[in-house]
């Protein structure tokens, strides 16, 4: 066989390994088909079956090829941000019968899906982690997270105002949402709560809060990479790889996932979540707090106190770990187009909007690097950990940005930054929010 014959073969054996939600390419694709025919003719069904299938193939196309998109996949948080803004584009281009588009935007509000993915993300993780990784972790790790979130939010407010922008709208709109965690746990919980308390469109605040949640991401990345070099440089600054000084890794790792031995096990994961939510809603209305931050108190304060059996705890990160491995792809679709106006990005988009993305970012290491160093912590690893790891898209942030600095043992605490981390701000949030 010549070279020609030999690549073709290859080439053939590349795609059949193609795969699209677990699905080999011969059977995606008929369905991708199918829902494209259903939208086209009218014929999608209205509420969760038409909403979901759209959004699932959907979901997994555009992530698929973000992920694969050079540059975009290494700097700018590939499928999760082709995912939002590809579907806003649908939208935008009016791709699409405006039918199609209510039927999804339906579903991501008036349907609660937003809600019912936000609970299980919340609920499953924190009660997922390690229960003694948690409480060193609020005791000489949280500290630092908030002296890098306070210098980024203040930093930025003073740089917005000198810049026009506003010093106010500086911290709420691009500071708060760079450091929340991300998309679905950072700037979609963080505009209900915007939009609930200053009585404005959620919509219209996320069109915001996009683009500084991306731009926050490529370049906390950037930086990783640079912070990896000065270490190398400047080799007190840093531990190589361990976050404390004299502090044993080895107390830190978090529990091995265990295998689902019963699909029983997820429903119960499910209405754990689905309570905690409910009571973080019963609580907001005796509690000048969003149901979100009242939901993420009571997780924690279970957690700490160990008031919950291990295996229930279990259920729960089940739970999260299936709806989060399944269904975020969908949830970006969703954003995307019920949540994201393409057009408020664009205008968005200006060199003081990207100063002050660069702005929160630096402030963010900053504040990190320095309470850090007087609790003994190395200021490389501080800094990529609590800041950088706060100012990246969660997840897949995280592994970006630890990838970048070479620093990929230290997953678990850049997961604190993204679990409670996240979940801090949304707290914080909800208490500035009334205040200024």
């Amino acid at each position: 066989m010549n070279n020609q014959g030999t690549i073709l073969l290859q080439s053939q054996k590349d795609i059949k390994k193609i795969t699209f939600l677990e699905l080999d390419l011969k059977y995606f694709v008929p369905i991708f088909i199918i829902v494209l025919v259903a939208a086209y003719t009218g014929s999608l069904p209205k509420g969760m079956i038409g909403a979901f299938g759209l959004m699932m193939v959907f979901g997994a196309l555009l992530d698929y090829i973000g992920n694969k998109m050079p540059i975009v996949k290494d700097y700018l948080g590939g499928g999760p941000i082709v995912t939002i803004f590809a579907s806003a584009a649908l939208v935008y281009y009016n791709v699409f019968p405006k039918a199609v588009f209510s039927t999804v935007e339906n579903f991501m509000k008036g349907g609660g899906f937003l809600d019912f993915y936000i609970a299980a993300l919340i609920v499953g993780s924190i009660l997922g982690m390690n229960r003694k990784l948690l409480i060193k972790a609020s005791i000489r790790y949280l500290p630092v997270i908030i002296g890098g979130v306070l210098v980024a939010i203040v930093l930025t407010g003073v740089v917005g105002s000198l810049l026009g922008y506003g010093f106010t709208k500086s911290i709420f709109y691009i500071a708060i949402p760079i450091m929340g965690g991300g998309m679905g746990a950072g700037a979609v919980p963080l505009s209900q709560i915007f939009g609930q308390a200053l009585n404005q469109n959620p919509t219209d605040l996320l069109s915001v809060m996009v683009p500084a949640v991306a731009l926050g991401n490529a370049v906390a990345i950037v930086v990783g990479a640079f912070l990896n070099k000065l270490g190398k440089k400047y080799t007190s600054l840093t531990g190589e790889g361990k976050l404390l000084k004299n502090f044993d890794n080895n107390t830190v790792d978090e529990e091995k996932e265990s295998k689902l031995s019963d699909l029983k096990e997820l429903g119960s994961g499910m209405i754990i979540a689905l309570s905690f939510f409910i009571f973080g809603s019963i609580l907001s209305k005796f509690i000048p707090m969003h149901a979100y931050a009242l939901m993420i108190i009571s997780v924690a304060i279970v957690k700490a106190l160990n008031l919950m059996d291990k295996k229930y705890e279990n259920y729960a990160a089940k739970w999260y770990q299936f709806i989060a491995k399944n269904f975020t792809s969908a949830l970006l679709v969703g954003i995307g187009i019920a949540y994201t106006s393409l057009a408020q990005v664009i205008d968005a988009f200006t060199i003081t909007y990207l100063i002050l993305v660069l702005t929160t970012v630096i402030g963010a290491v900053i504040g990190t690097a320095i309470m850090g160093h007087f609790l003994g912590f190395y200021m490389v690893e501080a800094s990529i950990t609590g800041g950088l790891c706060m100012a990246n898209m969660g997840g897949t942030g995280d592994v970006a940005v630890l990838s970048g600095a070479d620093r990929m043992e230290l997953m678990p605490f850049a997961q604190i930054s993204s679990r409670i981390g996240g979940a801090f701000m949304l707290i914080l949030t909800s208490l500035l929010i009334n205040l200024l």
